[in-house]
């Protein structure tokens, strides 16, 4: 009995890992078309995961979202931070901090 319940919580992890890696690079994917856009600079060519919790999507469907943080620059002497919300495997909002438009 444990060792079924063992193996099915290690199934799970290993799903909700690889659903991770997805949305992960679905956000840099975003992130990177969202400076491009703007013609900012998306740094360091990556996002990094800060926070993870259920919510309801338009349709009322009970989704997995993740928040994503990114550094961009607008001079190329900065860093300034924004933010990618991921419901489940699509884009939900994308924050950017304020900058001086050239």
């Amino acid at each position: 009995m444990w060792e079924a319940l063992a193996l099915v919580v290690i199934v799970l992890g290993a799903l909700l890992w690889a659903d991770s890696l997805k949305a992960r690079e679905r956000a840099v994917s975003a992130g990177r078309s969202a400076c491009e856009r703007y013609q900012l600079q998306f740094l360091d060519d990556t996002v990094s995961f800060a926070r993870m919790r259920l919510a309801r999507d338009e349709e009322g469907q009970l989704k997995i979202s993740r928040t994503y943080t990114f550094e961009f620059s607008d001079t190329g002497n900065n860093r300034r931070h924004g933010a990618i919300v991921m419901l489940g495997g699509d884009v939900a909002d994308m924050h950017l901090e304020p900058y001086r438009m050239q």
